[in-house]
Order: structure tokens, then C-alpha cells, then sequence
């Protein structure tokens, strides 16, 4: 029994996980004479001004960055036209392999701030689905080999036709709800994520010696998040680490800045406790009170020495000692490659 006819996807998608999933979607709608539309968010100028069937079902799904949507989502949501459509939530999380089975990511906020953000719109959710795709944030692990990336995008595919026939059905399907209660405990990290994280790790990124300016991450980068700054790319805290550039790169030269982040950790860290000696006189301070300064201090610093490396990499020399002190720079590490199939 099949209930809706038509099926609006809204996805937004780096290294491809999302993007499969809404391409699954269409090819299990299809076989069901289902008329599915696939929509990448990154590409629509203004949400606002959208039109969509009043009777189709419409599907948001993204990645999850700092246990929440990235901010292209949310903005996208926000601006999305008021109407009364079913909706059916999903995200990609950080899917591992541990034997035969594949370890389950956390979803955090992104599902139950869509869905008043939706509700306040006129809409009905009907499902909030997490899919527990192949980890591509190779800046924290290297990256998965391919067996590993196969056997999980093939578990992830057969739970999706089971949520799909529900889904299809008209049934209710609310899988998200057996994490309830780890999201819920976990939403001060996203919180943290969205006012400071983000900008932090949008400095991670940079383009070493082997970099030949062929402009492909700035022509891709899915948000423009990416400049040329001294004719080399700079990425600016526009910067969504979704991972596109890194994982795409015709020469593998975007890499992780490991080595400035221990050091600036360090630098902030000694910052901070000067600056709360000399306010108040104690070398000591408790955890949360040298948190929002520890953090103000890092940022800042951050900026400057990210600028310092932007102008260091123009040496050859200095450019291959920053290479080395991050693991991205070394193959075993390795990118992050997923086959689209439709």
C-alpha cells in the first residue's frame, strides 16, 4: 500500500553520504510508481520562494555536525515557506564497523529543533530517521577502507527499505526516539558546537605544498566557505567541515593543521590562567570558570596564527615542516571515498 504519490528530498551533502541516502529514496520511490524530486539544498538560492505540492511528502536530510544540523540546514529550514506536508527527518551520523555490526553515531538537537522550527511552519512531522553512514571526518581517524565503507553503506541500505515501506505507507516511523534520552544528555556539547566549535574547526583546514591551485575546492565547496588569500586557498569560518574539499582534492593537499592546534591549545591554555591571575589573584581556577575565556583566547589566537601559517606556507621549506606535523599529510591515513549508485 503506498500512500503518497509524490516525494520532495531536501538534502545537503559533502563527501556523499546524505546524497546517497536521497538517492536510495528515489530508486525504492520509483519502484513503487512514487514520483520522487532529489533537491540539493546547496544549490537553491532562496528557500523562501520554493513551491512544492501541498500533498507530497518532504524529506529533510543532512549530516550531523556537533550533534546537530549544519548551519545550511537550519537556515534552510528556517527559510523554508509555511505549509501543512507530512515530513520525515534524517541524518547521516558517524557510522563505524565493530564486527559485523555497525556502531550507531548520536543525532543530538538536529531532529527535535527541526521539528518545532517545522511545527511552527504548519507542519506535520511524521518520522525522524538516523542513519548511521561511513565516518569521513578524517581530520579525528583515518579514513575507513573500503570493505569497511561497503558492508556499512550495504547495512544502512537494508534498514532503508524497512523505513521506507513504512514510510511510504503513511505510518508513522520515529527510530530516532530510541536515542531520546543520549540526545538529550548530549545537547550542551551542541550548543557549545554551534557558538564556538564550528568556527574553530573551520581553521583546521589548509592547502600544504602539494597544492597546485587548480581552484577545484573553491569551485565546490558547497557553502563558499573557501578563498584565495595570497594565491593559495583560505578557508574562512563560513566553513561547514563537511569535508568535501578535503575528501575531493585531486592531489590529496588539503590537510588537518594538528600541529597548529596542540600548539595554540597550549599558548591559550598559558593565556588564560595569566589573565584570570591577574584579575583575581589565583593561579587555580575550577574547569567551567576558565572555559568561556579559554575559549575567547583560542579563537582569537587561532585567527592570527592561522593568518601567520597562510603567509608561512609561501615558503617551501616552512611549508613542508607544517606538513609533517599533521597526520593527515601521511598515506596511511588515506581520504574518504564513497561510490554514488542509483
Amino acid at each position: 500500500m503506498v500512500q503518497y504519490r509524490r516525494i520532495a528530498i531536501y538534502y545537503f551533502s559533502g563527501t556523499g553520504n546524505a546524497k546517497q541516502i536521497a538517492y536510495w529514496i528515489a530508486e525504492l520511490a520509483q519502484k513503487r510508481d512514487i514520483e520522487c524530486q532529489t533537491i540539493n539544498i546547496a544549490k537553491v538560492v532562496t528557500a523562501s520562494t520554493l513551491t512544492t505540492d501541498p500533498d507530497a511528502l518532504i524529506i529533510f536530510i543532512s549530516p550531523i555536525h556537533g550533534f546537530n544540523y549544519p548551519k545550511i540546514m537550519l537556515k534552510f529550514i528556517r527559510q523554508f515557506p509555511k505549509g501543512k506536508n507530512n515530513i520525515v527527518l534524517m541524518n547521516t551520523r558517524a557510522g563505524m564497523k565493530i564486527g559485523r555490526y555497525v556502531t550507531p553515531g548520536l543525532t543530538g538537537i538536529a531532529f527535535m529543533l527541526s521539528s518545532i522550527l517545522l511545527k511552527t511552519k504548519g507542519y506535520h512531522i511524521k518520522g525522524q530517521v538516523p542513519f548511521d553512514m561511513p565516518s569521513n571526518w578524517i581530520s579525528i581517524h583515518p579514513a575507513l577502507n573500503e570493505k569497511t565503507v561497503m558492508f556499512i553503506c550495504k547495512k544502512n541500505h537494508e534498514r532503508l527499505e524497512k523505513h521506507c515501506n513504512k514510510i511510504f505507507a503513511g505510518k508513522p516511523d520515529f527510530y530516532a526516539y530510541r536515542d531520546l534520552i543520549q540526545d538529550v544528555l548530549i545537547a550542551p556539547v551542541s550548543f557549545l558546537y554551534y557558538t564556538a566549535g564550528r568556527f574553530a574547526i573551520a581553521k583546521s583546514f589548509y592547502a600544504s605544498y602539494a597544492c597546485d591551485n587548480c581552484g577545484l575546492c573553491i569551485k565546490s565547496c558547497p557553502v563558499k566557505a573557501i578563498n584565495l588569500l595570497n594565491a593559495r586557498p583560505y578557508w574562512t569560518f563560513k566553513c561547514e567541515s563537511c569535508m568535501k574539499c578535503m575528501n575531493s582534492c585531486p592531489k590529496n593537499a588539503i590537510e588537518t593543521a594538528h600541529g597548529l592546534f596542540v600548539a595554540i591549545s597550549f599558548i591559550s591554555s598559558a593565556l588564560t590562567t595569566l589573565i584570570l591571575y591577574k584579575l583575581s589573584g589565583i593561579s587555580n581556577h575550577a574547569g567551567y570558570i576558565r572555559l568561556v575565556p579559554f575559549t575567547i583566547v583560542f579563537i582569537a589566537c587561532l585567527w592570527m596564527f592561522y593568518r601567520l601559517q597562510q603567509l608561512l606556507l609561501r615558503n617551501s621549506l616552512a611549508a613542508k615542516i607544517i606538513a609533517f606535523t599533521s597526520l593527515t599529510h601521511y598515506k596511511f591515513w588515506g581520504r574518504y571515498k564513497i561510490i554514488l549508485k542509483r
